[in-house]
């Protein structure tokens, strides 16, 4: 019997790209999945574009929250309520290539990971090719992934099963993935990569990801807070961060 994925995609006020993100799913080689959307208090018309899809496609379950959350909330909802040994995600403007799910789910197999990841492009507001991120570090630990996130989120793939227990984002506003990671290799696993293309990560200008200040105090927040390091160790991957930043806005 194949094996179910979750696919968890958090929704707020993205009704110019929603379309395009469910039907990058529902163009997947691999058709046993449910798509979990959370919209976490929407005002325009995200909610309306999505309803159809969900009407007419069981597999797709539309879970309106109350008011906004901000998306770490809107991740953990959508966690609780998946029913897949696998848990994939997939924000509301980002895009999926059709094979995604069928060669990401081959490569956990033979990896016997509980967490892999893939190369991925970058792309504007309009669909515009900007650039691709490919694989640096095949074989990522914990304290690898201490120094920078290696896994965009849009390209990682659980194995609930090989985590055993609950697993969530920690309620911070930036990072919750990156500290979610940490949580799973934390445990001594080992997270690895494929470097193919598999998805597309939308940037928006005035995106929550756009603000280089707000993601250093978020990244000190997650050593100090989210993952308790001592003031020492907190400044020593902090300078891992900043460098590696240097290094990824020169590529």
């Amino acid at each position: 019997m194949l094996p179910m994925i979750s696919i968890i995609t958090p929704l707020f006020n993205t009704e110019i790209f929603i379309q395009s993100t469910i039907e990058s799913v529902l163009s997947q080689t691999y058709q046993k999945w449910e798509m979990i959307i959370i919209d976490d208090g929407s005002t325009d018309g995200s909610v309306d574009i999505v309803r159809p899809f969900a009407k007419k496609d069981e597999r797709i379950n539309l879970i309106c929250l109350p008011g906004n959350n901000g998306s770490a909330h809107a991740r953990n909802e959508g966690i609780k309520n998946a029913r897949g040994r696998y848990i994939a995600f997939l924000d509301s403007d980002d895009i999926w290539l059709p094979k995604k799910l069928e060669k990401q789910l081959r490569f956990m197999d033979r990896k016997n990971s509980p967490l892999t990841f893939t190369a991925y492009q970058k792309i504007n507001e309009n669909g515009k090719y900007i650039a691709q991120i490919n694989i640096n570090k095949i074989k990522v630990g914990y304290t690898d992934l201490l120094k920078t996130n290696h896994i965009g989120c849009l390209t990682a793939m659980l194995d609930t099963q090989l985590i055993g227990g609950k697993i969530s984002m920690p309620l911070i506003e930036k990072r919750h993935d990156h500290g979610l990671w940490l949580s799973i290799l934390k445990k001594g696993h080992t997270a690895y990569g494929l470097n193919e293309v598999l998805g597309e990560y939308r940037i928006r200008g005035g995106s929550i990801s756009d603000n280089k200040i707000d993601n250093i105090k978020y990244q000190w927040k997650l050593y100090r807070e989210v993952e308790k390091l001592s003031l020492i160790r907190s400044m020593y991957y902090m300078f891992y961060y900043a460098w590696y930043g240097v290094v990824k806005w020169r590529a």
